[in-house]
């Protein structure tokens, strides 16, 4: 069971200091903690989530750490930019830091406990936390919603470049793994599988090879490439037929360990179809293959390609993120999307939350020359809204008005700056969809304490 607050306050002992960079550090932090208390459906919101990660025993014995503890070590988490196993070092060995997290004489919390706290906070609950932040700022006046401005920027995914090479060796190292365990345990229960050898070495000369040479201007190179390419896809193909007959047999198998290992072999092989089929139409006939119908990574399977026009960085591979943001640079609202929506459709869902969250719409709107969606669209968002910045044509940007409507959406480029640079934005390190949402939901809500507790 798991205490939702300890009403037990402990005194601060630690010693103060003078320095100005030390005295701004406090502030931010005690600001942070103000904030947290004057809002207790934040904890409440996020009480019901983490009550999952202590089941009451027969005992009936308490979790050591309150929800609160384990919420404001996952803010001090996000905000000090480290991994979980840093932020634990730093817990331990900051008194101020405990004192904020109000730990007082527990300790602190293993590094794979605020991991799991992270892991079971939904990301609805994120969206409710930051919602009810938002009112909040409304209701004591600390932000004006008439004026707002909006952008889409996107969070790249922990995963490197997917060719269709490394795609096939991420495909094989993956089976290979599996089954050469599954096949141990075959073995001990008396049963035998298909393959004694698979030739992991040879797979992966050939993977080195294609990697080395595919761009090669050689044309000699180029036509032992190809028969490079079809003996990697053969042996792919092989290991997926492995696959296959190892889920078959462990149907007649009655242990739990060789079910759940086909298990997630079963699930590996929905992937590994898909690079293998990519891979064959691409290399072997020639075809251009839509990226609606490849998969960019067997680990991150949810992940997208998303192209934005950047020079420095055609392709991106991640999830898009809408941003909607006051002349304050508070964010009231983000929308992480499992497939990316044109921005010329998205300016209607920013008015509707916008009137969900503060009742009326927005007396302004400002976004870039991509949020124009059309005469028609831009007629029905004039009725809804005052005043709406989104430039059409190059001769818009002469118009004086349009310029400064412009001048005050480019405010929000120096917010998405802060989120990937200071609160880690840039790539999401955690695996799946929910974990991804739940860390943009997250980052945003860190973004917000920090900006009304006047933190930098």
């Amino acid at each position: 069971m798991r205490v939702k607050v300890d009403s037990q306050r402990y005194f601060n002992w630690t010693p103060s200091s003078n320095a100005k960079i030390v005295l701004a550090y406090e502030e931010k932090y005690n600001g942070v903690s103000r904030i947290l208390d004057e809002n207790p459906p934040i904890l409440d919101a996020v009480d019901k989530d983490l009550r999952k990660l202590s089941r009451p025993g027969k005992s009936g014995r308490r979790a050591t750490f309150t929800s609160e503890n384990l919420l404001r070590a996952l803010i001090v988490y996000q905000i000090e930019g480290a991994s979980y196993r840093e932020t634990a070092i730093r817990l331990t060995h900051s008194l101020f830091l405990q004192d904020f997290c109000r730990f007082g004489s527990r300790g602190v919390p293993n590094f794979t406990l605020i991991e799991k706290a992270f892991k079971s906070i939904r990301p609805a609950t994120w969206t409710m936390v930051n919602d009810t932040l938002t009112r909040h700022a409304f209701d004591t006046e600390k932000l004006d919603p008439s004026k707002v401005r909006t952008d889409t920027t996107v969070v790249d995914a922990n995963i490197h470049y997917p060719t269709d090479s490394n795609l096939l060796w991420d495909s094989w190292r993956v089976l290979y793994r599996l089954l050469s365990e599954g096949r141990d345990l075959l073995a001990s229960r008396g049963a035998e599988l298909f393959e004694n050898r698979f030739h992991d070495r040879k797979v992966k000369k050939l993977h080195l090879f294609i990697t080395r040479y595919t761009s090669s201007p050689c044309a000699k190179r180029q036509k032992e490439v190809q028969r490079k390419r079809k003996k990697y896809l053969s042996q792919i193909e092989r290991i997926v037929r492995c696959g296959e007959d190892f889920v078959a047999l462990s149907a007649d198998v009655a242990d739990l360990k060789i079910w759940a290992l086909a298990a997630q072999i079963a699930d590996d092989l929905k992937k590994v179809r898909k690079v293998v089929r990519a891979a064959t139409r691409a290399w072997l006939k020639g075809e251009v293959v839509p990226a609606s119908e490849r998969i960019f990574s067997i680990f991150e399977d949810h992940v997208e390609l998303i192209k934005r026009g950047r020079r420095h960085k055609p392709v991106e591979f991640g999830h898009a993120v809408l941003l909607t943001q006051t002349k304050e640079k508070f964010i009231t609202q983000y929308d992480v999307m499992e497939q990316k929506i044109p921005d010329s459709k998205l300016s209607d869902r920013v008015v509707e939350k916008h009137k969900s969250l503060f009742g009326a719409p927005p007396e302004e709107l400002e976004g870039d020359k991509g949020f124009w969606g059309g005469k028609e669209a831009m007629d029905r968002l004039r009725d809804k809204v005052k005043t709406v910045g989104i430039p059409h044509r190059l001769k818009d940007f002469a118009d004086e008005v349009m310029v400064g409507l412009q001048k005050f959406r480019a405010g929000i480029e120096g917010s998405i700056s802060v989120l990937k640079r200071a609160l880690g934005l840039s790539r999401c390190r955690f695996r799946g969809f929910k974990s991804f949402d739940s860390f943009v939901g997250l980052g945003v809500l860190c973004h917000n304490l920090v900006l009304l507790a006047g933190g930098t």
